[in-house]
């Protein structure tokens, strides 16, 4: 039986959106897990939808995907810091690997260049990183 995957994104900004979650889907591997997923319209959303999705204990671990761009007020810092502590908390309260691939960027050209499966790939790279702390979970 296949294990399921789940991931919750941000549609802020819907080309970044679609670019993290291509990058994503290509380290996942379909032979061996299925793939839930979620749009929320902002980064802020991601956690509480997390929470309530994994009170069901059903997916052996999570991604969160967005981009959170430095404005001109404190909004930056006030909603990256709450996002990244909240994501942090909710794997620890129910004991599955949530990787962070919220970014956080200071304008719109760092963040085309992050979100780019054929560049950066953080989605990909948020995906590797889950999966590892699966695959040593499985390991002990």
């Amino acid at each position: 039986m296949k294990k399921k995957i789940l991931i919750v994104s941000s549609s802020f900004y819907k080309n970044l959106e679609k670019k993290l979650l291509v990058g994503a889907l290509k380290e996942i591997d379909k032979k061996l897990f299925d793939v839930n997923f979620f749009s929320v319209s902002g980064a802020y959303e991601i956690p509480q939808l997390l929470n309530i999705l994994l009170k069901d204990k059903k997916y052996a671990f999570c991604i969160a995907l967005g981009c959170i761009i430095k404005g001109e007020t404190p909004h930056f810092d006030i909603i990256s810091q709450s996002v990244s502590d909240k994501l942090l908390e909710i794997s620890i309260k129910y004991n599955v690997p949530v990787s962070n691939g919220v970014l956080n960027c200071n304008n719109f050209k760092q963040a085309e260049v992050r979100c780019d499966p054929k560049l950066k790939n953080k989605g990909g790279e948020a995906v590797l990183a889950a999966l590892s702390v699966y695959n040593l979970i499985h390991k002990l």
